[in-house]
């Protein structure tokens, strides 16, 4: 059976990218279950509630939904359980050490498979407030019809 290699992705948290201004990222493994796992293959996920912690000197991602595996029997898994994250030691105290000094918050921005191994890639986080969001949607529109502007006097419209 051929390894398969790439990066396969599964669910992405675009909403974080809105939501949060992102400082860091890393990439973590997963601990999961079969039935976790051909769920993920069959390509179902959600991020959007998600969050991670690190509790006891171990990472922790909670609140990540991957629904139950259809073809499950009684072995199926919960929907919504805490699943350790892998990440080397130096990384886990980095982050523990930034998000009590700084604090920040780990957000999952994507779930893929890398080389047939399922990772996520976590983000440390600062909340953005209300007018942030607006100022970020302003620039972008800005910058869209600034780009149009310049493609109507390359084609001579005007």
């Amino acid at each position: 059976m051929a390894k398969e290699t790439g990066r396969k992705l599964i669910a992405q948290n675009k909403k974080a990218r809105h939501d949060y201004h992102i400082e860091d990222t890393y990439e973590a493994g997963l601990v999961l279950t079969g039935t976790e796992v051909k769920s993920l293959r069959a390509g179902r996920a959600s991020l959007v509630d998600g969050f991670g912690e690190i509790a006891n000197g171990e990472a922790w991602l909670i609140q990540v939904h991957i629904p139950e595996y259809s073809q499950g029997t009684w072995t199926n898994h919960e929907t919504r359980r805490r699943r350790k994250m892998l990440l080397n030691r130096q990384e886990i105290d980095k982050i523990e050490q930034r998000i009590q000094a700084k604090g920040l918050t780990i957000v999952p921005l994507a779930l893929y498979f890398k080389d047939g191994r399922a990772k996520v890639e976590i983000a440390l986080a600062r909340g953005k407030k209300q007018y942030d969001k607006r100022h970020a949607i302003a620039e972008r529109q800005a910058k869209a019809d600034a780009q149009r502007e310049i493609g109507r006097k390359i084609k001579g419209i005007r």
